[in-house]
């Protein structure tokens, strides 16, 4: 039982698969610590196109286990719109910095495999840092079509699915068996 819903991490629903440039430009905003949700929250009252990943995350609290909605990329929500909108997102005193993004399409494609990977449920970790592999390819089941780097830790195969402008991505265990490498 979540201690709180799930609440709406990206607005508006289609921000991922419409055009690069259909809602404004991208920019990421790192947020004071522990204000990713409030900020969110704000942004919806006001109708500014963002996207939050949100991932559950389960604790054991008094011997119950909770379950709470908490952002995959800690201090960071992504923010698409004009210049107006952005102003008034460092109004609310939440954000401490803003970042453009140069290369809105890859940034849109890498979120849009995020946003799968969520949707799968797979139980997902949070990777620090992109590290030096191969480039794979998913060519069957759930999450086909998923391109990164393949990782192998404690003898197990991990697909990494990176957000090369933040340098940071999840990684989620995968069978080799359905990968296939990228020219």
């Amino acid at each position: 039982m979540p201690i709180l819903a799930e609440e709406i991490s990206i607005f508006p629903p289609d921000l991922l698969s419409g055009s690069a440039d259909q809602f404004g430009r991208w920019w990421a905003l790192h947020t004071k610590p522990r204000q990713e949700k409030s900020l969110a929250r704000q942004l919806l009252r006001s109708r500014v196109p963002f996207f939050l990943p949100l991932v559950p995350q389960s604790r054991l609290y008094r011997g119950r286990k909770l379950e709470s909605f908490v952002p995959l990329f800690t201090g960071y929500l992504f923010l698409c719109g004009q210049d107006e909108q952005r102003l008034a997102s460092l109004t609310t005193n939440r954000v401490t910095q803003t970042i453009a993004v140069d290369d809105p399409s890859r940034l849109v494609a890498d979120l849009n495999q995020i946003q799968r990977l969520i949707a799968s449920r797979a139980p997902l970790t949070l990777e620090g840092r992109l590290l030096p592999g191969q480039r794979v390819r998913i060519h069957s089941g759930a999450l086909a079509g998923l391109e990164g780097t393949i990782l192998t830790r404690r003898r197990e195969s991990r697909l990494l699915v990176a957000v090369r402008f933040l340098q940071q991505g999840v990684s989620v265990e995968v069978d080799d068996f359905i990968l296939e490498p990228i020219d």
